[in-house]
C-alpha cells in the first residue's frame, strides 16, 4: 500500500526524519507530491544523527564558524533552522490545499527548558518568530511545567506539536490546554482559522 492510500482511512502520514540532503535532491518535495507525506516531525535527536552521520552540513558548519562568534549551540540552531523553513516552503501547497490543517513541520524547544515554563514560552515564541513560516509547529513536552505553556502558546496563536504523551492523565491535561487555550485566543481577538495543534500521543505506553 501507498502512503497515498492511507488518506483514503482520513489518515495523514508524517515523516519522522529530517536531513538537509533530503530536502535538496528533490526526495522530499517527491515525497510530498508523489507519495502523500503531509508533515515532518524534528527533534535534536534527529538533527544530531543527520549533522554528525553525513557531510551534509559540513560547508555551512565551516561558514558559520568562519564569520561568526557562535557557539555550538547556536549553530546548530542556525542548521536545524534553516532544514525546517526549506520543509516549510515545500510543505506550504499541501497546507493551503487543506485549508491550514496538514502541511506542517516541527521544531522542538530545548529539552533542558521542559521544567520551566516560562522559558519554554519565551524559547517557543522566539523560535515561531525566527522561523517565520505559518505551517511551522513548536514541539513542546506534556511535562507538569510543559502544559501551561502549551495553553499559553496556543492563546497567542502559536501552533503547537505537544510531545512526550505517555498517560491518559497528561492527554486529558493537553485537551484541556487546548480547549481553554483557543478560547483565550478568540477572547483576545484572534483569528482561531490561523492557529493548529497537534499531539503525539504514544499509543504503545498507554496499555
Amino acid at each position: 500500500m501507498k502512503v497515498s492510500q492511507i488518506q483514503e482511512y482520513g489518515q495523514s502520514v508524517w515523516l519522522d526524519y529530517i536531513r538537509r540532503h533530503l530536502l535538496q535532491d528533490g526526495e522530499f518535495a517527491r515525497l510530498v507530491q508523489e507519495e502523500g507525506i503531509r508533515g515532518v516531525t524534528s527533534n535534536p535527536s534527529i538533527f544530531e544523527k543527520a549533522i554528525a552521520g553525513s557531510t551534509d552540513y559540513e560547508s555551512a558548519i565551516e561558514r558559520y564558524e568562519k564569520s561568526n562568534d557562535e557557539t555550538p549551540l547556536a549553530i546548530y540552531e542556525s542548521l536545524a533552522v534553516e532544514d525546517i523553513r526549506q520543509a516549510a516552503d515545500i510543505l506550504l501547497p499541501v497546507y493551503v490545499a487543506f485549508a491550514r490543517r496538514d502541511g506542517f513541520v516541527s521544531m522542538e524547544v530545548s529539552p533542558y527548558l521542559a521544567h520551566d515554563t516560562q522559558r519554554t514560552i519565551e524559547e517557543a515564541t522566539r523560535l515561531w518568530v525566527t522561523i517565520g513560516r505559518e505551517n511551522v509547529m513548536i514541539k513542546v513536552p506534556a511535562t507538569p511545567k510543559g502544559i501551561p505553556a502549551i495553553r499559553q502558546l496556543i492563546s497567542q496563536g502559536i501552533n503547537v506539536n505537544v510531545t512526550l504523551l505517555f498517560s491518559r492523565a497528561v492527554c486529558g491535561q493537553v485537551a484541556d490546554a487546548y480547549r481553554d487555550g483557543p478560547e483565550a485566543l478568540v477572547a483576545r481577538g484572534g483569528d482561531l482559522s490561523r492557529v493548529a495543534s497537534a499531539a503525539r500521543l504514544f499509543v504503545s505506553l498507554l496499555f
